[in-house]
């Protein structure tokens, strides 16, 4: 096996100059750079990597805690994070917490006993205490989809509220008054903030929130069709049905199917999010965008940039959303109230 003093020889380099290249640090000239990694390849050298983190006391890997790798909401963040993660040399250690307290924080031990140079938290259940505590520590954290104001240079969120209002406002523009809620989860902030501002938008039109009409949800498409089903068997009348994301909208929509209601003929259905399976609904499904690519690489900008110091990375800690109107949301008309 080769050796690093063999690669600064074959590369006309010194040792440290070898070290730089393999740990990006320190500057080092193009030609000199290519030299050394044209050497590497020739003498097919390998960097061992538990010496480099012993080396430099970094292990140029960052931790990652989601409460679930189902969805495509995950699927599209952690992708966007990736990216930005590899894109300067480093790579992400990934783990669940499954919206349990234990659980987040067996995570959150976890990748700390890894060396993580940074963690990037996406967690419900565990306390802003708790999360303000880790964060005095040696090891950056960043938050997503989680505000708290005394590290808010560290957390990327959406605003849950403003989202919340433009998927209703859309539908009332549309001439909908009897509106029916499939929310999310109440125990969790983005969904309390979802339905503030749905809330919002139907004080605007002077009215207020039907709670008959409103059911609890799991942000899930099982969730969706529970919420559907319960809320046929009240028989009140409602023209839509505004749901906390699209995964519980596609279980809204599967439900009125099965009843033999056409969407947005009888019933106009709303999601919230703008997930990849989105614009496959047939009919294409009106939704909120939350751009959780962008979100997951710009948690990953934020921890490249607190744990390596790359200052060059801009951050945007808020982000807002943005009304995508497609065929499952049409114009109001009498007829389409169910009851």
């Amino acid at each position: 096996m080769a050796t690093i003093y063999e690669v600064s020889k074959l590369a006309g380099v010194s040792l440290a100059t070898v070290s730089r290249v393999m740990n990006n640090s320190g500057k080092v000239t193009s030609k000199t750079q290519q030299k050394v990694m044209a050497a590497m390849k020739e003498l097919d050298y390998r960097p061992n990597a538990m010496a480099q983190s012993l080396a430099s006391n970094r292990s140029n890997s960052v931790g990652v805690l989601v409460p679930m790798f189902y969805g495509p909401f995950y699927g599209e963040m952690l992708s966007g994070l990736e990216e930005e993660l590899r894109a300067e040399g480093k790579h992400a250690v990934i783990t669940a917490g499954h919206s349990d307290a234990m659980d987040e924080k067996s995570g959150i031990e976890f990748l700390l006993s890894r060396s993580c140079d940074a963690l990037i938290i996406h967690a419900d259940e565990i306390s802003d205490y708790y999360l303000l505590e880790l964060s005095k520590g040696t090891v950056p954290i960043i938050l997503v989809n989680r505000l708290i104001p005394e590290m808010a240079e560290n957390c990327i969120v959406l605003n849950n509220e403003q989202g919340g209002y433009l998927a209703t406002k859309a539908v009332l523009d549309l001439g909908h008054r009897e509106l029916a809620y499939i929310s999310g989860p109440h125990w969790k902030a983005d969904a309390n903030a979802r339905l503030a501002g749905h809330k919002r938008a139907l004080a605007e039109y002077g009215l207020a929130l039907d709670e008959r009409l409103m059911v609890e949800g799991n942000y899930e498409e099982s969730g969706g069709i529970r919420g559907m089903q319960q809320l046929l068997q009240l028989g009140l009348p409602f023209s839509v049905v505004i749901c906390a994301n699209d995964e519980t909208a596609a279980g809204a929509s599967g439900v009125l199917r099965e009843q033999g209601l056409a969407i947005p003929e009888d019933v106009s259905v709303m999601g919230f999010d703008n997930v990849f399976f989105a614009r496959y609904f047939r009919p294409k499904l009106a939704t909120v965008n939350q751009p959780a690519n962008e979100m997951g690489r710009m948690a990953a900008r934020c921890a490249l940039k607190a744990a390596y110091k790359l200052e060059h990375l801009e951050i945007q800690n808020l982000f807002e959303p943005s009304l995508v109107m497609r065929n499952s949301v049409g114009q109001h008309t009498d007829k389409k109230e169910i009851n």
